[in-house]
């Protein structure tokens, strides 16, 4: 399912390192990839398709289609996956751990000792991390049509799946990539092919029990908290609970978290949303929020950090378990030759996908001017046709960003 035009290039197998190489990599990513969820999927694109080569564009975007329809942090669970299918069980948390610990540490720190950030200065330097992920998901898009949609039936159903997701505000995601899938059986059966390797996943069995343990977790959790009321099992209950219903990603949870939180006087409402401030200005997955208000509830205790680990853990868990179970089903149905044609669609309703969220809600929330326009095209070309290395682009970015907004541009 390569463009005809690109020349297949070899995958790279692990190496040696196993999930040593996975933990720097991902660590990397956890450092640079601001801009939300969207914005990370294109970070992992350019890194483990592009740069790394450690599995193709068509299997990416199947695992992408996949952490779509699942509830959780679906930028996380694409981490997690690529992770298990390099270097194992062990390959997968190493990659979760190192995409995740950087934000969650700096909400930690923020919540027991820094102060809100605020002010006109702060507010530049997001808008100039929003202005990077419009950048970098411009590229994300680009790239991934060219090898996806590489002909008129596929981009149509791109386009397709852009406008209904667009027409319905983002809400109907999983429904575009369904439609995507059944037009792609029917239009795509001739000359799509599934991907050649798809071991490395969790087998039947991981699968299985990952399935297993998250139905255990999800129903007695809120049993034990029954007969401990407002305490840690409480809280680790009500993260769980949240990472276990929301479909969309942190964008989505973060106001869940405040009517579970606030109401029940485990934080302020002032608190809230200064933590929900400073999230939005942090690299990584928006879940890692969860160490913020897990600090503040464990400093009464003097647990914070404790009850932050707790909280960090049981929000992500639920996404990830079933992440695991997901990808063993999924390695089952791709050995269907007859859904090579549904997984084309998919792939090609993804991208659609993601060129919806490159217009709404990144476009809409960063570009409002003149200014703002010439420094994403900016980006989009040090990124796309000079190959300028990310970390670099981001501060020419946030450079440009606010020396046009210190001139009034």
């Amino acid at each position: 399912m390569t463009s005809p035009d690109l020349p297949e290039v070899p995958l790279r197998r692990p190496g040696p390192r196993g999930a040593a190489e996975v933990f720097l990599q991902a660590l990397r990513l956890g450092l640079l990839s601001f801009g939300g969820p969207v914005a990370h999927l294109a970070y992992f694109e350019r890194t483990y398709v592009q740069r790394l080569r450690w599995l193709g564009a068509d299997e990416y975007a199947a695992l992408v289609a996949l952490c779509q329809v699942l509830p959780g942090p679906a930028s996380s669970q694409v981490g997690f996956l690529i992770g298990w299918r390099r270097a194992g069980w062990t390959g997968a948390l190493a990659a979760w751990l190192a995409f995740t610990a950087p934000a969650a540490l700096l909400m930690f720190a923020c919540a027991r000792w820094a102060p809100p950030a605020g002010g006109i200065a702060a507010g530049r330097f997001v808008h100039g991390l929003k202005l990077v992920a419009v950048a970098v998901v411009a590229q994300a898009v680009l790239s991934m049509g060219r090898r996806l949609c590489a002909e008129r039936r596929r981009l149509a159903i791109a386009l397709l799946a852009a406008a209904v997701v667009l027409a319905a505000g983002g809400g109907l995601q999983l429904a575009a990539l369904l439609g995507g899938g059944v037009a792609g059986a029917l239009l795509c059966r001739d000359g799509a092919a599934l991907p050649a390797d798809l071991a490395g996943y969790a087998s039947r069995r991981a699968g299985g029990a990952c399935l297993a343990l998250f139905a255990i977790l999800f129903a007695a959790l809120p049993l034990a908290d029954a007969l401990s009321p407002h305490g840690l099992v409480g809280l680790a209950a009500l993260f769980f609970r949240a990472g276990a219903l929301v479909f969309g990603g942190g964008h989505v949870v973060l106001p869940l978290l405040r009517a579970e939180l606030v109401p029940s006087g485990w934080i302020s409402d002032d608190a809230f949303l200064a933590g929900y401030g400073i999230a939005q200005a942090m690299p990584g997955p928006l879940f890692a929020f969860a160490a913020y208000p897990g600090a503040l509830a464990g400093l009464p205790a003097g647990h914070a950090a404790v009850w932050a680990a707790v909280t960090v853990i049981a929000i992500f868990l639920p996404g990830l378990l079933l992440a695991a179970a997901g990808s063993a089903l999924w390695q089952s149905l791709l050995r269907v030759p007859a859904l090579a044609g549904v997984l084309a669609g998919v792939n090609a309703a993804v991208v659609g996908i993601l060129g919806a969220a490159l217009y709404n809600p990144l476009w809409l929330s960063a570009v409002s001017r003149g200014a703002d326009a010439a420094i994403a095209a900016v980006g989009l070309a040090l990124l796309e046709r000079w190959r300028v290395p990310p970390v670099a682009v981001v501060v020419a970015m946030l450079a440009l960003s606010l020396a046009a907004a210190a001139a009034g541009l």
